[in-house]
């Protein structure tokens, strides 16, 4: 006959404050008796297991899904839910509760939308050992117990991320979503380098993909080559610091922007505005006074 077990272990230095961006609150390890059942009822934290070993089945928006070891599955705040354990072979899980500002972001961003709140680890150890890991720790009662729990957490979610977004996986998304996805790492790649040396090659070579393609993909959907996105970017970023910080001169801004060279810098502000940095900048101070 199977034993029944429960352990948990609380954050011992939370704060308890869900206006803290991420909250650890507690983490356990269960072995259920047949049938074991919770619910219906609601929670106001997050709270995600994960089944190690049996079978059982988890209810929310009237949804009922038959779970076994290597599944995940989770609660979100105030929805109606309840999971019962296999009458023949009951399961054991481990689970972690958590709230906070950006819970729910941060959840999203793993993959759990849609709709989706369960999901099925086919090598299962990693995920297994971070849950204990965050048990682990609060059992421990370290002092940094609360930084450490949430590390883990963000790791925790990154596996389901890789998962949920590798392309074996059966939800992969259209090839529409995929260059949508692709072309917002470019921006933010772009938009977060453009002051220094910034190569489309060593960019492609970082993203994973043919530098062709990924060019050819961009101008695509914006119009414009990666090679000119970014200088506009650059030029735009010059005109903003040619506005706002009067104190520098045109190579500290042109350097600023990522262009070493001051003079390709006024030939291409030219090119895109009509007028030289200084004539720019003389005529914006003018309009201030």
């Amino acid at each position: 006959m199977t034993q029944d077990m429960y352990t948990v272990a609380s954050n011992p230095v939370i704060e308890g404050s869900t206006d803290s961006p991420l909250n650890v609150l507690f983490a356990g390890e269960s072995q259920t008796k047949p049938l074991h059942r919770l619910g219906p009822k609601v929670y106001d934290f997050y709270l995600m297991h994960t089944v190690l070993e049996g079978k059982g089945h988890f209810i929310c928006d009237g949804n009922r899904h038959e779970l076994h070891a290597g599944h995940t599955f989770l609660i979100e705040p105030d929805k109606l839910i309840s999971y019962e354990s296999d009458s023949e072979c009951p399961w054991r899980y481990r689970w972690v509760a958590f709230n906070g500002t950006h819970s729910a972001s941060l959840i999203a961003s793993a993959g759990f939308i849609d709709g989706l709140k369960v999901v099925f680890t086919p090598d299962k150890r990693r995920t297994h050992t971070l849950f204990r890991q965050i048990f682990e720790t609060f059992r421990r009662g370290e002092s940094a117990a609360d930084i450490k729990a949430t590390g883990y957490l963000h790791l925790l979610l990154a596996e389901y991320k890789a998962l949920l977004h590798s392309p074996g996986n059966g939800s992969m998304r259209s090839g529409q979503a995929e260059g949508d996805q692709l072309l917002q790492q470019v921006i933010h790649y772009l938009t977060t380098q453009y002051a220094h040396p910034v190569s489309i090659a060593d960019m492609a070579e970082s993203l994973g993909y043919n530098r062709a393609y990924l060019s050819r993909l961009f101008k695509q959907r914006t119009g414009v080559s990666p090679v000119t996105f970014l200088l506009k970017l650059r030029i735009d970023k010059a005109r903003h610091m040619l506005r706002e910080r009067p104190e520098l001169t045109i190579e500290q801004i042109s350097a600023s922007v990522g262009l070493q060279d001051a003079l390709y810098f006024s030939k291409q502000f030219r090119r895109f505005h009509g007028q030289s940095p200084t004539a720019y900048r003389n005529a914006m101070l003018s309009i201030v006074d």
